[in-house]
């Protein structure tokens, strides 16, 4: 995948052509395109204004110069340009969008291929230019950066750094002179997670050519080796024939030869996988919420594919060699090193009302037998009518009350505060709760500042990780093997041993560990992902931002 790549067996375009018959007056008789005429072209149309200030810095750094035409003529990467615009719906890009930028392009291409050699109005030359710069702007912006900008956007909710990329001097990295040193490669991956959904995307839209995919009945509840005269055969039209003609669709398993009623190991193995892919719990065990995810149609999941490529657009392009990577809808953490996953563990995230917020930091402190600092949101809304049922509440569940904030702060007695009148406005205490097996932070917390005031901790309710759905959180991030992580990032500090972390835990006294080197954390939200091996995966919108993005991309 090339920003710029063409293919030398298409038909000769308007470039082309153009560059044959030298119609244009060589570079030295054209007046320099000065900063008013840019600013005149760049401010015709919005978006033309958004590219405004590239344009600008790019042409006073060519102090002027012309940066489509060499010695009279068109260079190639017009024509590269072109083919690239034309296939932007391969990029999971509207090509309409670029349609009026380009069909000026090819207008005054006409007009210059009209004139006689060496005759063509210089202000022709150099509103080409500017067209052409126009275009790799306008199609560059959407392609690095995505058509939706999530922090001008509030409602898509997405506070990750954003990929940064100086397009003037992509440009002018691109129009180098000798085309062998064009730099392609770096403009044209964004990341392997995004190269893949692409191809996932080709795959999907050869399926949707095709008709998409049949529907299946509903069914009750379908086990193993049960028959059923409609459910069965319904699961083999869905499953199996798309199975072995792509890896990305398919159940992993060959046509059956078998057409019966009985639900067969072969079809089970299909349907495990298909469970798999979509979060279900990969039973072969065939209810609603199979049926559900069975019957969402080719188009749909083609918008999901979309709405995340564009997700991958705002991501930055180095995430840095070593890094925490949180996906809400997975429900899982992922362990980078080296550029390669070392392991990953379920998580528990935010209920609905609750959400995990989706941003990235870096992660600074571990602390072994974290207290829990009770937020004032859970203190008026939880704590508070606890206390007034039962004035015991705090010291049974192992809090202490005090009074003031950080060093300055004093134990006093619960009895001591006004519980039926506290609000979130005149709470002056600090409630927390000890280290302990009652404590909702588990053994130890991972620490990475941040206004959300969200991080990584355990929990005492290991049962919750057997749920596939697993938002149970006031926000935070719960991990089912904290240790692991704690031992994995402490490896540089040989002192902390497995069994120092287990004695420190087991004491019951808090203990801040800085890192060494600060750990970039990112909390993200795809729906949708293709791994290694091209099999595509789904997951419900279970906050409702994709339908929000939806909104925002497509309407």
């Amino acid at each position: 995948m090339t920003l710029l790549a063409g293919c030398d067996s298409k038909p000769k375009s308007d470039a082309d052509a153009l560059a044959g018959t030298a119609s244009a007056p060589t570079d030295s008789r054209i007046p320099p395109l000065d900063s008013v005429t840019v600013q005149a072209f760049f401010t015709r149309t919005a978006p033309l204004k958004e590219h405004r200030r590239d344009a600008q810095q790019f042409y006073r750094e060519r102090t002027g110069r012309l940066a489509w035409f060499r010695q009279g003529e068109i260079v190639p990467q017009a024509d590269k340009l072109l083919e690239k615009v034309a296939d932007a719906k391969s990029e999971g890009l509207d090509p309409a969008t670029y349609r009026p930028l380009t069909m000026d392009v090819q207008k005054k291409f006409a007009a210059l291929r009209a004139a006689k050699k060496g005759e063509a109005d210089p202000n022709l030359i150099r509103q080409t230019d500017l067209a052409l710069s126009a275009l790799y702007f306008a199609y560059a912006g959407d392609f690095y950066k995505g058509t939706v900008d999530p922090h001008i956007n509030e409602s898509v909710d997405w506070s990750v750094k954003r990929n940064k990329i100086k397009l003037y001097r992509a440009l002018q990295t691109i129009l180098q002179e000798r085309e062998s040193t064009y730099p392609y490669y770096e403009f044209g991956s964004l990341h392997p997670e995004y190269d893949r959904l692409r191809h996932a995307l080709s795959q999907y839209r050869a399926l949707q050519k095709r008709g998409g995919w049949s529907t299946v009945p509903a069914i009750r509840k379908l086990e193993p080796g049960q028959t059923d005269s409609v459910a069965v055969p319904a699961l083999r039209r869905r499953l199996l024939p798309s199975a072995g003609a792509t890896a990305a669709v398919g159940a992993g398993t060959t046509r059956s030869a078998s057409q019966s009623a009985l639900y067969d190991p072969q079809l089970v193995g299909a349907v495990k996988a298909f469970q798999d892919r979509h979060g279900l719990r990969p039973d072969g065990i065939v209810g609603m919420g199979t049926v559900e995810a069975l019957n969402v149609p080719v188009d749909a999941r083609i918008d999901q594919l979309l709405l995340n490529m564009e997700r991958w657009r705002w991501i930055p392009k180095k995430l840095g060699d070593r890094y925490v990577l949180v996906n809400i809808p997975e429900y899982k953490l992922h362990m980078v090193d080296g550029g390669r996953e070392v392991f990953d563990m379920r998580v528990i995230v935010g209920k609905e009302l609750k959400a995990t917020p989706i941003f990235s930091d870096k992660m600074e402190h571990i602390v072994l037998a974290p207290y829990w600092g009770l937020p004032v949101s859970i203190v008026e809304e939880e704590i508070k009518p606890a206390m007034l049922r039962n004035p015991n509440f705090i010291e049974a569940e192992d809090m202490e009350l005090l009074e003031g904030y950080g060093a300055k702060a004093r134990p006093v007695p619960a009895s001591s505060v006004d519980w039926a009148n506290v609000t979130k406005e005149n709470w002056k205490h600090t409630l927390r709760q000890r280290p302990g097996p009652k404590n909702p932070l588990g053994p130890m917390k991972f620490i990475f500042p941040n206004e959300n005031d969200v991080y990584l901790h355990g929990t005492p309710n290991a049962w919750l990780f057997n749920k596939e759905e697993r938002g149970f959180s006031h926000g935070c991030v719960r991990l089912e093997d904290p240790k692991k992580l704690a031992t994995y990032l402490l490896r540089d500090q040989p002192q902390w041993t497995s069994e120092r972390i287990d004695e420190t835990v087991a004491a019951g006294e808090e203990k801040w560990i800085n890192l060494k080197e600060y750990l970039p954390v990112y909390i993200v939200y795809f729906t949708s992902w293709a791994d290694e091996a091209g099999t595509v995966h789904f997951r419900d919108d279970i906050y409702g931002h994709d339908k929000a993005l939806e909104q925002a991309m497509f309407n």
